[in-house]
């Protein structure tokens, strides 16, 4: 996203995104941790933190700019595609207890 198009979104909008997108992504164990720096799978919270933006879509729908609904809509879809490949893998299931590491 170019810096013309980050100032066509509220920034408190563009960082609650961000923060859940951020959650998702450590909770896909596609990036790392901040916390300890190891990469960790936690399915069932992607899942809750993925349906918080969806909540959230839904919620604002109809007051959100082009930009910012394009925005939402983007790093949903995203991030619905990855719980997908993520929960396809065979050797991981949403109803593991067990914590899952790449």
């Amino acid at each position: 996203m170019s810096e013309k198009e980050i100032l066509e979104v509220n920034s408190q909008l563009f960082n609650l995104i961000t923060m859940f997108a951020s959650s998702a992504w450590c909770q896909l164990g596609k990036i790392q941790n901040p916390i300890n720096g190891k990469l960790e799978r936690d399915l069932k919270a992607a899942q809750v933190t993925i349906d918080m933006l969806l909540m959230l879509r839904d919620k604002t729908k109809g007051n959100l700019t082009k930009k910012e609904e394009e925005t939402l809509m983007s790093t949903i879809s995203t991030l619905q595609i990855n719980y997908a490949d993520e929960i396809a893998k065979p050797e991981l299931k949403p109803d593991d207890n067990a914590e899952c590491k790449i």
